[in-house]
């Protein structure tokens, strides 16, 4: 029997269990559009589960301290905490785009050469749009131009 520590590290960030293809499998075949599906799902309910806190917290925590300091402080804590949502916000909207994706049956393969993601690097980043190749190409001309 596996033990707990082996079974935690095969599953990755968001608690998934790791695609298993079998033999002779087309890629993006119905069963890993559904893997995919279920992720970005529990990915999308997490970030608005987190959002839901973020305003919870926002309205617990809320006072109007005499100290300017503690103002300051909490004023800043509420900045971070709103960036950050933000962030999250966006990368929501991404997930929708994604699921359009795999609905449209337009999932898995880059933006940039048409060749296959991989299983491996959409469970990594389920958003992603470009074969690793390609965006390793785009960060280093990014750099590049960036210089």
């Amino acid at each position: 029997m596996p033990t707990k520590a082996k079974q935690q590290s095969s599953q990755l960030i968001r608690g998934f269990e790791p695609y298993q293809e079998t033999k002779g499998e087309e890629y993006m075949s119905e069963r890993m559009r559904a893997h995919f599906t279920s992720i970005l799902n529990k990915w999308k309910v997490e970030l608005m589960e987190e959002v839901d806190r973020t305003v919870h917290h926002m309205q617990d925590e809320a006072a109007n301290f005499p100290d300017p300091a503690d103002r300051a402080s909490q004023e800043e804590e509420f900045s971070l905490e709103l960036r950050a949502r933000d962030r999250e916000r966006k990368l929501i909207k991404k997930i929708d785009e994604t699921l359009q994706l795999i609905e449209d049956n337009d999932y898995g393969w880059c933006d940039s050469c048409g060749v296959e993601i991989g299983i491996r690097r959409l469970e990594a980043r389920p958003t992603a749009t470009l074969c690793i190749d390609c965006k390793t190409l785009a960060e280093i001309k990014e750099k590049q131009l960036g210089s």
